[in-house]
Formats: C-alpha cells, sequence, structure tokens
C-alpha cells in the first residue's frame, strides 16, 4: 500500500475497510478521490454517491457507509436512505404456524389461506371454560395452556395451585412429574 494511503487513515480503519471488502488499490482510490479519514463519509452521504464516486459494488459501499455513518440503510440498499416504517390496522392477523398475514375477512378459527392449518386456534380456558384466540383467555386474564395438557391444568387447579401459577408450573414440568399428573388424571 502507498504512504498516501496509510496517512490517510489508521491502521485500525484501514483493516475494518479491507474487511468490509476493499482492496489496497480500492483504498487507494478513496484517497485520490479525497476521502481521507472516517468522518469523510459523511461528506460522501450515502452508499450509492460512495459507489458512485469511487467505482466499488454497491453492496461494498453499503457496508462501508453503514461502518462509518452508524446508520443502517434498511429499506434503501445500495441508495441508502431511512428505514422502511409499516403501519398495520390493530385488527391484522398472522398465523401462527408460518406468519402468513391473513385477509381482512378474517374470522377467529378460520383456516390459514397460505398453510390450511387454524391460523389463530381457538383455546379453552382452564379457569373460567371459556373459549378464545391468543396466548391469555380474554374473560379472566389466565395463560392458556397446550391443549392437551388441559386435564392437567384442571388437575391443578382442584388442588389449589394459582390461577397465574399453572402455565408457568407446567412448562417447567420434567416428563416423569407429567406422567404422574396423568396418572392421577386417569384415576380420577
Amino acid at each position: 500500500m502507498s504512504d498516501t494511503t496509510s496517512h490517510a487513515f489508521s491502521q485500525l480503519e484501514i483493516n475494518i475497510l479491507k474487511t468490509k471488502g476493499l482492496n489496497d488499490q480500492q483504498l487507494q482510490h478513496l484517497v485520490a478521490q479525497g476521502i481521507h479519514s472516517k468522518a469523510d463519509f459523511a461528506t460522501v452521504g450515502d452508499s450509492q454517491t460512495l459507489a458512485e464516486l469511487t467505482g466499488i459494488s454497491a453492496e461494498v459501499a453499503t457496508a462501508i457507509m453503514q461502518w462509518a455513518t452508524g446508520k443502517p440503510t434498511a429499506g434503501g440498499g445500495a441508495h441508502g436512505g431511512t428505514p422502511n416504517i409499516v403501519i398495520e390496522s390493530h385488527d391484522t392477523v398472522y398465523c401462527v404456524h408460518c406468519n402468513a398475514k391473513q385477509p381482512k375477512d378474517y374470522k377467529v378459527g378460520d383456516l390459514c389461506t397460505k398453510c390450511g392449518k387454524q391460523a389463530e386456534p381457538v383455546n379453552t380456558c382452564f379457569w373460567c371454560h371459556s373459549q378464545g384466540p391468543g396466548k391469555f383467555c380474554r374473560d379472566c386474564g389466565a395463560e392458556f395452556v397446550a391443549i392437551g395438557e388441559l386435564d392437567l391444568a384442571l388437575l391443578l387447579k382442584r388442588e389449589g395451585i394459582a390461577k397465574d401459577d399453572i402455565a408457568d408450573k407446567l412448562k417447567n414440568m420434567d416428563a416423569e412429574k407429567k406422567q404422574r399428573l396423568w396418572d392421577r388424571v386417569r384415576k380420577m
């Protein structure tokens, strides 16, 4: 590398620029274009301008500008810019299985338009026996348990375990303890 390049950037900056995809010749070209320090990249402004000025690829220019300015170029790709902001309606529903957005006329219990499974399964509350979608009961606030463990949750409720502790207790219970609970359920 020439002395001009080594005086333009610190050794650390040179190493970082190389990891971002520049070679010695491209580093020398940066200096020839008037870019002598990390601060000079702020004057360049965006990755597209850097790519046009120096002839480096858009991908390398984006990586360098992200490092030099600390600003992500999400949404803009090689053109820089601000991140894309997506605002969705409060009633937007995504499938719990494949994360596909459901149509506006979606009703709880409908099948996903992409994967065909129930997009938002309807659960039964072990505490108040109401039904609904989501992770928590809309009537009493209890956290839903897996459908296959509903009988275990009902047993724990009968034993006096607090409503807010039952779901956590079942999640943290090992297979052996669950088997003992199932044995007790079957005896009833």
